[in-house]
């Protein structure tokens, strides 16, 4: 069985030294249809990322603003809020025996990720070529594989399970094996 882990992050702007709300991640399998396992989910500290020097954009604020009540309020509610070297024990931990790292686009999720890593002291644990961006995967099908989906967007660990089961779904139809 192949493991291979998606990750979703929430933030605060689209620069590396966004300021991140949520973290999701998911173990799976993309050569089966097994359900994916192994779910990680994290509401960060925003407070201790600024001071560190961490940025927020209006315009990002502005956006969040606009989203269902319930969405913003999972992604900037104050309850059960975790501090970022925790959450990096832990990531660190969820990575054992993970062989590939996957997210909606490396640039976003990844590069932010990264960034924060390195900004608490902590290097990265994962090699760059073992890095997979899912939306390129996608563009390769004749239809979206997210759009036969039914999940909450902007949810970090909602956007990872549909995630994970799109890859599922395109390894199945392009017949990638293991």
């Amino acid at each position: 069985m192949a493991i291979h882990g998606m990750i979703d992050l929430e933030t605060l702007d689209t620069k590396p030294e966004a300021v991140v709300l949520t973290v999701g991640a998911i173990k799976f399998d993309p050569f089966t249809r097994e359900n994916p396992h192994s779910e990680m989910y994290y509401r960060l500290d925003a407070d201790t990322q600024a001071i560190a020097g961490r940025t927020v954009d209006d315009r990002t604020v502005e956006w969040w603003g606009k989203q269902p009540p319930e969405v913003w309020q999972e992604a900037l509610g104050d309850d059960n809020r975790t501090y970022v070297a925790d959450f990096i024990r832990d990531l660190q931990k969820w990575l054992v025996g993970v062989e590939v790292v996957w997210a909606q686009g490396y640039g976003f999720d990844m590069t932010i990720l990264e960034n924060l890593l390195r900004m608490f002291g902590h290097n990265v644990p994962w090699n760059f070529w073992n890095i997979r961006d899912s939306r390129t995967l996608f563009q390769l099908m004749p239809q979206d594989p997210r759009k036969a989906m039914n999940f909450t967007a902007h949810n970090a660990l909602e956007d990872c399970r549909a995630q994970a089961q799109c890859v599922q779904t395109c390894y199945e139809y392009l017949q990638i094996k293991g």
